[in-house]
């Protein structure tokens, strides 16, 4: 039996080349056009401004309490108080770098990282049933830490959401006149 096309043909020959930037080709930009610094951000350093997708939020939240977990039962002896210290400034950075579109993930993600980091803090015996319990327990007796970084989280996402529809607004108003 024969196959009939359901697609005509292409009327439009391709071309040979496709057509690529400048940079592409390997070319570069004249001195005369390339665009210099503006005045007032050529002498001091931007601190790097990273935007996370929310997974990449959550990854870096997860493995960076871990590293701080290990560290922590390396260097302090398991201290739970230093834990919960150190996982503050965590949870400013991943609601400070995650991008707009995923705001809502950054308080989501910070507790699930906080008790993946405490695998290695937490007291436990051997054995699965004794390290879970070590893990339930310092989940209970740490809750302030876990309310408080989540809290700190969902305030600076939720200002961040604020200024986002404020200056969507201004946009707005601005296309409007």
């Amino acid at each position: 039996m024969e196959q009939h096309r359901t697609r005509p043909p292409h009327l439009r020959a391709r071309r040979a080349t496709p057509s690529l930037p400048p940079q592409a080709r390997g070319e570069r930009r004249p001195a005369a056009v390339r665009r210099p610094a503006p005045a007032d951000q050529a002498g001091r350093r931007r601190f790097p401004e990273p935007r996370l997708t929310g997974l990449g939020g959550g990854l870096f939240c997860g493995a960076a309490m871990l590293v701080l977990g290990c560290l922590d039962a390396l260097l302090f002896g398991s201290s739970l108080t230093v834990y919960g210290v150190l996982f503050l400034p965590v949870c400013v950075l991943t609601a400070v770098w995650v991008r707009r579109g995923d705001l809502s993930t950054a308080p989501v993600v910070v507790p699930i990282a906080f008790a993946v980091g405490l695998l290695p803090v937490a007291d436990g015996g051997d054995g699965f049933g004794a390290r879970l319990m070590g893990l339930v327990t310092a989940l209970a007796t740490q809750a302030g830490w876990l309310y408080g970084g989540t809290l700190i989280a969902g305030v600076i996402v939720t200002v961040r959401r604020i200024r986002m529809i404020g200056r969507r607004r201004r946009a707005a108003a601005a296309r409007q006149r």
